[in-house]
């Protein structure tokens, strides 16, 4: 099986070669009209010079040539807008739709590996801005084109003009690329510093009520003020030398002009150089524009590839690892589940980067590793309720995570019906399997949609049928819109229990073959626990049903539980038969009821 590349931003540029070439003629059309402009006035004003009556013709000539140029300008530029809004908004949407596509395929250890922002910044804001950048190279590139023709033209008109003006850019380039490579090396310890205070200022926020309550204020206003300090110094120094630089760079570049000017009168007074030519030496002695463009150039493209690399790293298997599937596909499964021998680890990576090819590639290294389980082994039988309790960090959620595919085992077999776990087809385990977690997410829509998502074809029967199961039925008829009640972002208008009941009722809408819930009962009251728990009951019998939680009292009625210490499991039964021969069980249990 060829594999397959991994995409570059040209795949996504070819489909508008068209319109690309269409941007940059008319961004060169446009920026030749200024010169055109240019000579025309001070074509004009070579003749008033000599006489307006004498030259009466030829200067409304030129004026109706200059107002051309004028309506070719304007239209040029209308033009130019529309097919960068067309074309930017096409490969935008292609690039955040592929990106999330990719974004989807990846593994939920990759997840919990990265921070959200690491995906909103690459999915959303990286195709805007590498889109934002090529434009700014095309429109750069395009003025110095021109300033070049227009150098070109000054050497027709002096050639020791074109000389200074030549020295002249070149020493001040050279100052703008020892700026711009201080800039970017100092930035970097910047960005660093305003990372810190950013993260610094986010745990306060979060964390205002404990702070309160510890009365803490003292202690992190001087923590606080130690960091904005560093970051505040840090940030000074790096803006006071890149603005000295900066203005260096801007003193000699303003300084060659005016003796490039005074070069020139003195020329004229020597009848060497003619008024318009003055003029337009004048109108484009643009050094210090010049100057600026060319670094604003290069720090385009190196903006433009930073953004390529943060993109298309997604697609880096090394570093975001995809869902691997099999291929066989199972129309019904019973819900056996077995452990045999696994193993699993969490490890912590250190990653370096590589760059090939327009593809910024990252090794990485494990740096650290917690062995969860070793040789673990277990069988759940079809249509049983199940539960694994134990302290936090004995495993309880790998399990899930393992169980339902979400994380992959170092080694070992996880079989369902006797199959192995990556043997299954993407569709046939993610329908035999459901998952509710102890925060699941509700969509900004409608009750009814948000249980749609669950089953796209389910009938109004079945609809009431898992909202009745799910004890939602009593709460949905208290809403003046029923199930076409919308519940905001992240169904803010719900509260825990209404939410995990809603979860519940979409997992019985998908009747699903075995059912996971990982702490759904933990974060709520002892009312909604109740309505949770009663929900729970209604599956029982007909799907293999799997818990994990805090709450023993919760799980009292499982057919089986295993209890977990540090990844083993120490002893299983009946909640009465693990009461009364383990004596680590019982003490929880009494500690959770006292």
């Amino acid at each position: 099986m060829k594999k397959e590349k991994k995409p570059n931003i040209f795949r996504y540029l070819g489909k508008h070669k068209l319109g690309i070439v269409a941007y940059c003629l008319t961004t060169l059309l446009n920026a030749s009209c200024g010169i055109f402009y240019t000579l025309a006035l001070a074509r004009v004003i070579e003749y008033i010079s000599f006489g307006v009556v004498e030259n009466f013709d030829a200067i409304i000539i030129v004026m109706l040539f200059t107002l051309g140029v004028v309506v070719i300008e304007h239209l040029s530029q209308y033009f130019n807008t529309l097919i960068y809004i067309k074309v930017s908004t096409s490969v935008m949407t292609d690039l955040n739709y592929d990106l999330a596509r990719q974004a989807f395929k990846l593994d939920s250890k990759t997840y919990s590996d990265h921070g959200t922002g690491v995906f909103v910044q690459r999915i959303v804001h990286d195709p805007e801005n590498i889109v934002n950048y090529m434009v700014n190279v095309i429109d750069i590139t395009s003025e110095l084109i021109m300033a070049a023709v227009m150098l070109i033209y000054i050497m027709t008109i002096n050639v020791y003009v074109t000389l200074i003006l030549v020295a002249s850019m070149c020493i001040g380039l050279l100052i703008e690329f020892l700026r711009i490579r201080y800039r970017n090396k100092a930035f970097k310890q910047v960005r660093s510093e305003h990372d810190k205070i950013n993260s610094l200022t986010t745990e306060i926020v979060r964390s205002e009520m404990d702070i309160k309550s510890m009365g803490l204020e003292d202690k992190l206003s001087e923590v606080s003020r130690q960091s904005y300090n560093s970051y505040g110094n840090t940030r000074q120094k790096f803006f006071v030398k890149n603005h000295a630089m900066f203005q260096i760079r801007n003193f000699f570049c303003s300084l060659m002009v005016v003796v490039v000017l005074i070069f020139s009168i003195y020329l004229m007074r020597a009848d060497l150089m003619t008024l318009a030519a003055f003029m337009i030496i004048y109108s484009n002695n643009r050094l210090q524009s010049v100057v600026w463009q060319v670094g604003q150039l290069a720090n385009q493209f190196v903006d433009m590839k930073v953004a390529h690399g943060r993109m298309f790293a997604l697609f880096d298997e090394n570093e975001f690892v995809t869902e691997k599937f099999g291929k066989k596909k199972v129309d019904n499964v019973a819900g056996k589940i077995e452990f045999k021998n696994v193993s699993y680890a969490y490890r912590e990576y250190e990653y370096e980067s590589k760059n090939k090819k327009h593809i910024t590639s990252r090794t990485k290294k494990v740096v650290s590793e917690n062995k969860i389980f070793k040789n673990l082994s277990f069988t759940i039988e079809p249509n049983t309720t199940v539960a694994f309790v134990g302290k936090s960090g004995s495993g309880k959620s790998t399990i899930l995570n393992l169980m339902s595919k979400m994380f992959v085992v170092d080694k070992g077999e996880v079989l369902i019906d006797g199959i192995n776990i990556n043997d299954f087809d993407k569709a046939s385990l993610r329908k035999a399997i459901s998952l509710v977690n102890q925060f699941p997410y509700i969509f900004d829509m409608s009750i009814k949609e948000n249980l749609l998502l669950a089953k796209a074809d389910a009938t109004d029967k079945e609809i009431n049928d898992a909202i009745k199961k799910a004890s939602l039925a009593k709460f949905i008829k208290t809403l003046p819109n029923g199930l076409e009640t919308k519940v905001g972002e992240s169904g803010v208008k719900l509260s825990g229990g209404q939410k995990q009941r809603l979860a519940i009722a979409r997992a019985l809408l998908r009747k699903s073959s075995i059912i996971i819930f990982d702490e759904s009962t933990s974060s709520l009251d002892n009312f909604a626990q109740k309505e949770v728990k009663k929900s729970i009951d209604h599956m029982k019998g007909k799907s293999t049903i799997v818990i994990v939680a805090h709450r023993l009292s919760t799980i009292k009625d499982a057919d089986e539980i295993f209890f977990l210490e540090d990844g083993k499991i120490l002893d299983k039964g009946t909640f009465d038969e693990l009461f009364d021969r383990n004596e680590k069980f019982k003490a929880m249990f009494l500690a959770e009821n006292i």
